[in-house]
């Protein structure tokens, strides 16, 4: 809870836009004030560790964060450890970190599941690629475990990630659509999957499909499809591989399919090359389709990529832009013409002021409810009596049936996900674990690592400071290596 308590700090990453970098070199340089032991995890020494400002320090790659015990311990020792190769079977890459690492969830109540890593495409503003690689995707029977595993543990809601969801299984000669009803299956009754960002090209061929998954009763209508421009020029300089008639193709099929669908999207505004006229299109594309979600984000120029050699637009022109696309999308309210109705939402999480509980209906808008522990992890009827620009606010319903998503006990906040019934009862029933140096351990997985350490309650000083520190950043990092797919530009 205290960062200047810890023996280690260990520093995750996002290496999409400059500001996100400068945080993290600043968290190292405070790190390094303070004297404290650094691990760095990420995309952004994945794809430069040879940055000075890195020089020394322990880092772990995107596809090896089940070994952060290891790189912990080692560091704690004062080693300096790098481990940033490419996990591959029979010569072919894996999709990333194991599916069932233990983790802490955020939410107890929500699941995050990466269904891929790295993409198809070569953005020429993209950093992420240099970190990530070409597309990797898990199988659908590693997925679906995965749902069903979370399921059991009390989830209620499943968001799928990945830096384009609609490329799933082009690797693995599957497709998104295959996955998406074959995780339908084992989806309880009131629970709920949200998908997550996907790209105009790869979901073109399936929108048949996609549109009969975004019906489901146990799928939320809604979609993250960037367009990032509305100017085929700018989106050719981008490499987007689609045009603005695709991306229109796409949404207007689905508002058509879909009714009610909830359409987010993302637009860069100033990028290299773009002319008045061209930013004039990307205001009237957001004024015709007024989006309720829009991801507004300035150019950043990033070192080591094609858009930053070219010619760029003044920082003050892509200041005004940003503002002016920021007004338009301020100016209408998307839910207004809900007050009045009565939907069925899912209650999920408690709001950043702390007033009220968060909930979703079936379009994955927010809805607040009223601040009821009865209510967590339900699905309700309420009555809407009053919309803001993001959110709405709903009176439950009083002779509404309320549904319990969960098929079982949420696991409390902080508890591990992925233990045996036998690992969680052991400090009630005397297990002992015997402690084992990390070398004579054959075939090495991350439990065998977490089992080299001695557990909490054999622990004495020390010891249980760095097996608390090592569990609790593996699950951490689990979190936020997934969480942080989310493919925001």
């Amino acid at each position: 809870d205290n960062s200047a308590e810890a023996d280690l700090w260990l520093l995750n990453s996002c290496t999409v836009k400059n500001p996100a970098e400068d945080h993290f070199r600043n968290s190292i340089k405070k790190a390094q004030e303070g004297k404290k032991k650094v691990v760095l995890a990420g995309c952004v020494p994945q794809a430069q560790p040879r940055q000075e400002y890195l020089k020394g320090l322990s880092i772990i790659g995107v596809q090896q964060i089940d070994r952060v015990v290891e790189v912990v311990e080692e560091t704690i020792k004062g080693h300096s450890v790098r481990l940033l190769g490419q996990k591959k079977d029979n010569g072919k890459r894996l999709g990333g970190a194991r599916l069932d690492l233990p983790k802490i969830r955020k939410n107890p109540l929500i699941e995050i599941i990466s269904i891929n890593t790295g993409c198809l495409n070569a953005c020429t503003y993209c950093k992420t690629k240099h970190a990530r690689g070409d597309l990797a995707s898990y199988p659908i029977e590693e997925l679906v475990d995965r749902a069903k595993q979370s399921f059991q543990e009390g989830v209620c809601e499943i968001w799928l990630t990945s830096e384009d969801t609609g490329a799933y299984g082009r690797d693995i000669g599957t497709d998104l659509p295959t996955l998406l009803w074959k995780l339908v299956e084992v989806i309880p009754e009131g629970a709920m999957l949200r998908l997550g960002m996907t790209n105009p090209p790869y979901i073109l061929e399936h929108l048949e499909e996609m549109a009969k998954i975004l019906n489901h009763p146990r799928v939320y209508a809604f979609l993250h499809i960037p367009v990032q421009s509305a100017s085929d020029s700018v989106l050719m300089d981008m490499k987007r591989e689609y045009c603005v008639a695709d991306f229109k193709q796409v949404v207007d099929f689905l508002k058509e399919k879909v009714p009610g669908i909830t359409i987010a999207t993302d637009i860069i505004c100033g990028f290299p090359g773009e002319t008045d006229e061209d930013f004039q299109e990307t205001m009237k594309l957001v004024e015709l389709y007024r989006f309720p979600s829009l991801f507004i984000n300035q150019f950043y120029p990033r070192p080591g990529t094609p858009a930053a050699k070219m010619p760029q637009v003044p920082a003050a022109v892509k200041k005004q832009r940003t503002k002016d696309l920021s007004q338009l999308f301020h100016s209408y309210n998307p839910y207004d013409h809900k007050v009045g109705e009565r939907q069925r939402v899912l209650v999920t999480e408690e709001s950043f002021d702390s007033n009220y509980y968060v909930a979703h209906n079936p379009f994955y808008e927010q809805v607040l409810v009223p601040k009821d522990p009865l209510l967590m992890g339900k699905m309700v009827e309420v009555n809407i009596y009053e919309s803001g620009k993001h959110f709405m606010k709903g009176q439950p319903v009083s002779d509404a049936r309320v549904h319990t998503a969960s098929i079982t006990r949420p696991l409390a906040k902080g508890e591990v996900s992925g233990l045996t019934e036998e690992f969680r009862r052991a400090p009630q029933n005397g297990t002992n674990w015997k402690a084992q140096p990390s070398a004579e351990i054959p075939g090495k997985t991350w439990l065998s690592s977490w089992m080299a350490l001695q557990l909490p309650w054999q622990q004495e000083g020390g010891g249980l400071k760095i097996l608390s520190v090592s569990l609790a950043l593996l699950a951490v990092l689990v979190m936020f290596y997934y969480g942080g797919m989310k493919t925001e530009p």
